[in-house]
């Protein structure tokens, strides 16, 4: 499955253009401006599914770094000030990873 099956390419260029400086990513805003927001909690479980590169089940702190790639190969990486309030924002039991129900509940907050 690929991101773009769900979100459209446009958008997702929309929402890479407005975090390309360094510490300006802010999830909620990312996931507004690629639709990722409006969709319905079995589409953002697809695009959890191609972000949990290891297939896990869960997104760790090392994936979520690579978040924009994932998006676009050619996107920044995420600074560790910005993956750790990412992932503060959806931890919601603070093991340190983020769960696809955490994922669909942060996007849908």
């Amino acid at each position: 499955m690929e991101i773009t099956d769900v979100l459209s390419v446009a958008d997702i260029g929309s929402a890479l253009k407005e975090c390309q400086a360094n510490e300006s990513f802010n999830c909620k805003r990312f996931f507004r401006t690629c639709g990722l927001a409006k969709k319905t909690a079995e589409e953002i479980r697809k695009v959890f599914q191609a972000i949990d590169d290891d297939n896990s089940g869960f997104i760790e702190e090392e994936e979520l770094k690579f978040f924009l790639q994932r998006f676009s190969a050619g996107a920044r990486v995420l600074s560790d000030n910005e993956t750790k309030i990412f992932m503060a924002g959806g931890d919601k039991d603070s093991d340190g990873k983020l769960g696809a129900e955490e994922f669909v509940d942060l996007v849908l907050s």
